[in-house]
């Protein structure tokens, strides 16, 4: 048998390579077939005598390189060679078949020409450009449809000369008048980004005028533009990499000002995008000047995206649909945007990945009923809120959107909040100022919204609770913000100041009462004493000595109702862990004659050094505006026997110090020391001016006083390494 003839026109050679074991050799055999095929078209049958066979030859050597494609570029001398010979042929058919095997070759291969090192191969294949131009521009016959995937294709090219030929042409095209390659630019953008960040100045620059002249052309028909099929490549190209260039910068530049412009103008299109354009928008806001521009647009995008999410976000997919559309029998249109569909970004990637980055794709971006991405948006917020890289107006945009969806969108987001609140907690102590009133407006909102409401017990008294502080969900056992935000000041290196600012500030944002009547709820329970003590010294001074609370102590001061008394009384149990702030309490509420009982428990107390300082601190406020009408009270000694008392006792406890020297130059300017004397006849009472209140139990709460003192002593000395209580208890 003669294998020759079996396998012609295959040579013996790449028939005995293609049949080796190895698998190097049957790649050689491979590629020779390639050009064998080439050579036998162009000699046997492209320069045959005979012309039906040349005819065949020009169409066999278009459909080779058809099928080459990218790779026909290695073998342009064999494919062109007898085609141009063939354009001196008498039969004027046969020259037709030779433009056009020369234009699907030269189509297949002109990124190869573009890009040939030859400089005689570059000029030719230049001169064939602007010649092919010439006929596009002239001509109302080019079919975009079909040239637009070979642009899409060849853009991903990193060859320097071949993206300088693909801007040409997309620069000529999109100065066509009759052709509209708008409505192609989503299946471009990626590569033109790509391309922006050549290193070749001159790319870089003819670059930015074709997006410069897209980006007008969107402006003048954003009624045209496929808005949300485009979002995520932006989305993308506004991400800086590791790779700190400047190419990188002017990407990221660009790209979040086509995405300033595409909120602006495409509205609630872009809104199922939201979780993306915030991942990439975030970070930018806290750039330095260096970035300035970047960091302009960026809080251009970010304004105008906050902008677009509306209370009616806040209703169910259910009806939102049926407000926004009537029932219709048409099957649903595919969705924009989508990237399963007909445009992929990582289809074509010539050495250009993604495999990094996160696509957003929405759960519906359908114009007419466009669907917000809440469970992406906070996700994104939350993932920046816990990121300690995060810069601090970045954060501040972060808890200004939580604060932002939880006006608009209530009900949904309080779904979150199990999951928001620890990390709002934990953000309270941040070292800015800014951050941490923004996070109380967070929290004060969630606090108070009546998405957030939930019924109540267990206060004081038995009272319903006026408070609106109870988070839902479980959190912590329905820890209110203000517990949490405590405990976690108390456990971070936060200086007590850092703790007042805390309280003020809540003060501020939610009703005052509600604030202590919750803490004093809470603190009640609380078993950590050393921890109980603090916060109500530290809230003690607050209610004493801020601005914010002069309304609350004024109600507390004149116990006028039954709700007045009713606070003192949760107060009062709760300040029962600190014995100084109790008195402190009794004097603002003018309840002198109890001040005085409880001053005389303070001798059966551990006296230590911390104790004398905070009555020293008593002292001092007792000097100071706020009890302005108790010194002015000393006047009126027949009335406010008590009151002298008291002050007489605080005098006692003290060592002979500058507080001691102070309280003792007042007492001496009472006038009539000898009216001081009560008279124990029943039938001739103290007329005190301070008629006990109906409302209050006064030995019910000294005896509670007892108790939680005795607590605080069994710790100290369990604290202390001493097993058994001293004989100094507390009777």
């Amino acid at each position: 048998m003669n294998t020759e003839k079996d396998f012609s026109p295959l040579t013996p050679n790449i028939v005995r390579a293609l049949n080796d074991k190895l698998y190097e050799k049957r790649k050689v055999a491979a590629l020779e077939i390639e050009k064998h095929v080439i050579q036998i078209l162009a000699t046997e049958f492209a320069l045959s005598q005979h012309p039906h066979s040349r005819k065949g030859g020009l169409i066999g050597l278009a459909a080779c390189s058809i099928a080459l494609g990218k790779d026909s570029g290695l073998y342009l001398k064999e494919l062109i060679d007898p085609v141009l010979t063939c354009f001196n042929d008498s039969d004027s058919r046969l020259r037709y078949y030779a433009c056009e095997a020369l234009y699907n070759i030269v189509k297949v291969a002109r990124g190869a020409l573009a890009a040939d090192p030859d400089p005689n191969v570059k000029s030719g294949s230049e001169l064939l450009d602007r010649l092919l131009k010439d006929i596009v521009t002239e001509s109302n016959r080019f079919d975009l449809v079909a040239f637009v995937p070979l642009l899409r294709e060849r853009i991903y090219s990193n060859n320097q000369y071949a993206r300088q030929f693909i801007i040409s042409w997309i620069h000529v095209l999109e100065s066509v008048p009759d052709i509209n390659l708008l409505d192609y630019l989503p299946e471009i953008l990626d590569g033109l980004f790509q391309i922006l960040g050549d290193g070749s100045k001159e790319i870089r620059r003819m670059c930015e005028v074709v997006l410069g002249e897209f980006l007008k052309e969107i402006k003048k028909n954003p009624s045209s533009v496929k808005f949300a099929e485009m979002a995520n490549i932006l989305v993308i190209h506004c991400q800086v990499s590791d790779e700190s260039k400047s190419t990188n910068d002017l990407i990221q530049l660009t790209s979040m000002t086509w995405m300033r412009e595409f909120i602006q103008l495409a509205g609630r299109v872009v809104l199922p995008y939201s979780s993306g354009i915030l991942t990439a928008v975030l970070p930018c806001l806290s750039y330095d000047d260096r970035k300035k521009s970047t960091k302009e647009a960026a809080s251009a995008c970010n304004h105008s995206l906050m902008k677009l999410v509306t209370p009616e976000d806040d209703e169910d997919d259910e009806e939102s649909q049926t407000k926004s559309s009537p029932p219709s029998d048409e099957p649903p249109s595919k969705k924009e945007g989508d990237l399963n569909g007909k445009y992929s970004l990582n289809e074509s990637q010539d050495s250009v990945g993604f495999s990094n980055i996160s696509f957003f794709t929405p759960a519906s971006s359908d114009r007419s009923a466009v669907t917000l991405d809440l469970d992406g948006i906070v996700q994104v917020l939350d993932r920046h809120l816990h990121d300690s890289s995060t810069g601090m107006m970045t954060r501040i945009a972060v808890l200004k959107w939580l604060y932002h969806l939880y006006i608009k969108t209530p009900r949904k987001m309080f779904k979150h909040t199990d999951s928001l609140f620890p990390m709002l907690l934990k953000t309270l102590s941040d070292e800015s100022d800014e951050v941490i009133l923004k996070d109380l407006e967070v929290l004060a909102e969630i606090a108070s919204s009546p998405a957030g409401q939930t019924d109540t017990s267990g206060s004081c008294d038995n009272l319903e609770s006026k408070t609106a502080l109870h988070i839902p969900g479980g959190i912590r056992d329905g820890q209110p913000v203000v517990m949490g935000g405590s405990k976690l000041l108390d456990q971070s290196p936060s200086t007590p100041s850092m703790n007042s600012y805390f309280y003020k500030q809540l003060c501020l944002l939610l009703h005052a009462e509600n604030i202590f009547h919750s803490m004093a709820d809470i603190l009640l329970k609380e078993e950590d004493l050393k921890f109980a003590s603090t916060m109500v010294q530290t809230l003690n001074t607050i209610l004493l000595t801020s601005a914010e609370l002069f309304q609350l102590r004024n109600q507390l001061k004149d116990l006028h109702t039954q709700e007045s008394c009713a606070l003192f009384c949760c107060l009062y149990r709760s300040w029962c862990h600190n014995p100084v702030a109790t008195v402190s309490l009794c004097f603002l509420t003018q309840n002198y004659r109890h001040a005085y009982d409880l001053i005389q428990k303070f001798g059966d107390l551990e006296v230590t050094v911390d104790f004398l300082m905070e009555v020293d601190k008593l002292v001092q406020l007792i000097e100071s505006p706020i009890f302005t009408y108790l010194r002015l009270q000393l006047l009126d000694v027949e009335h406010n026997p008590y009151l002298i008392k008291a002050l007489y006792g605080l005098l006692m406890l003290l060592p002979q110090s500058q507080a001691f020297q102070l309280l003792s130059h007042r007492l001496s300017c009472v006038p009539n020391p000898q009216l001081m004397r009560t008279m124990e006849d029943p039938k001739a009472p103290v007329k005190d001016k301070r008629v006990s209140q109906p409302h209050i139990d006064y030995s019910e709460l000294l005896q509670h006083f007892e108790q939680v003192q005795s607590k605080h002593l069994e710790v100290r000395h369990q604290r202390t390494g001493r097993s058994e209580i001293t004989d100094r208890k507390l009777i």
